[in-house]
């Protein structure tokens, strides 16, 4: 039996490291699990770090573990793919057809965004695009 093959690669992206689709993905499906230990609130906030997801009001998932592929998903203002919490669970699915070799987005949030991103400027697609078009002006 041949090995299965590989749906996802991380790659260099403008952010850094991203996760990329290696074959097309339909809209509205199950891409991949966001894994990690799940922490209350209070663990997490003595944890710290940007690998913290959501799950509920009072639980997040820590997923810093590179075995973690999930983790590799970057900010987008106008993502290709969104979260759905379930139960102790975090899916990542599809919004619209994901080309192979395009990176696997999602919006990360006002919250994450003010904290980590605004000061720093958002380099996703849409926002490069934008800052580009008004330099060319």
């Amino acid at each position: 039996m041949l090995p299965k093959k590989p749906t996802f690669a991380v790659k260099r992206s403008k952010t850094g490291l991203g996760l990329f689709a290696l074959q097309a993905i339909p809209v509205n499906k199950r891409i991949i699990e966001y894994q990690g230990t799940i922490l209350t609130n209070e663990e997490s906030e003595e944890v710290g770090g940007k690998y913290l997801f959501t799950l509920d009001e009072n639980r997040v998932i820590e997923g810093s573990s590179r075995s973690n592929l999930a983790r590799y998903i970057n900010h987008s203002c106008e993502p290709n793919a969104r979260e759905r919490p379930t139960r102790n669970r975090i899916w990542i699915w599809s919004l619209r057809e994901i080309q192979a070799g395009e990176e696997i987005t999602i919006d990360y949030g006002e919250e994450y965004f003010d904290a980590y991103i605004k000061q720093k400027g958002c380099k996703c697609e849409t926002c490069s695009s934008q800052s580009q078009k008004k330099k060319t002006k």
